[in-house]
């Protein structure tokens, strides 16, 4: 991912945009009258769900957490600017409606969803750059770090498709997993905070 100050504005921009169709489509199916064309899990749902969900997100980045020191990994952890932490916060919105909202198998019974959530959801942690990176060429980077990394997206990736299709979410509302995903990555930022790794401002 460039760290290019008006890519990233760009990106955060085009989350925010996204993220206010899905509202009109909530704000829609909320007084009745649902858009045909509507964005995938743009309804309402209990806020037991959104607590349940945002509690296991900040539980697995408690593991991952510890995982980084008990393995001496933190300081293999990369650098992030607060413009790169607000993109994540805005990107977590654009990942969801992708994965958790487009990317879904339904109505073929529970274990073909949960074959295609885990298959999803392995693609999902791919994509993020631990395993590799694309500088000038594309590189493998096998380091346990990637590794542990990798894992820990495929585990954050399983728990966002389990809070769409949990019981306490009866609608399939994405609002638990835009939630628990935003938890995730506002947990990140402070972290790599406390740990010296947030740095400037751009």
């Amino acid at each position: 991912m460039s760290d290019h100050p008006l890519l990233l504005l760009l990106l955060t921009t085009v989350g925010i945009y996204i993220v206010k169709l899905w509202r009109d489509d909530l704000m829609h199916a909320a007084a009745g009258r649902p858009q045909p064309n509507a964005l995938p899990g743009a309804t309402g749902t209990p806020t037991r769900a959104i607590v349940v969900a945002v509690l296991g997100a900040l539980g697995l980045l408690a593991l991952e957490t510890w995982g980084e020191i008990r393995l001496g990994l933190v300081d293999e952890q990369s650098e992030m600017t607060a413009l790169f932490g607000l993109y994540t916060l805005s990107a977590a919105f654009i990942e969801e409606i992708i994965f958790r909202g487009y990317i879904v198998v339904t109505k073929r019974g529970p274990l073909v969803q949960w074959l295609a959530i885990v298959g999803a959801s392995a693609l999902f942690a791919l994509l993020h750059p631990f395993l590799w990176a694309w500088e000038d060429e594309f590189t493998l980077t096998l380091t346990a770090k990637g590794m542990f990394s990798t894992t820990m997206a495929f585990l954050f990736s399983l728990w966002f498709y389990a809070t769409r299709f949990m019981r306490l979410n009866p609608a399939r509302s994405l609002l638990p997993c835009f939630a628990a995903h935003l938890a995730k990555n506002a947990g990140v930022i402070v972290i790599k905070g406390a740990q010296g790794f947030l740095v400037g401002w751009w």
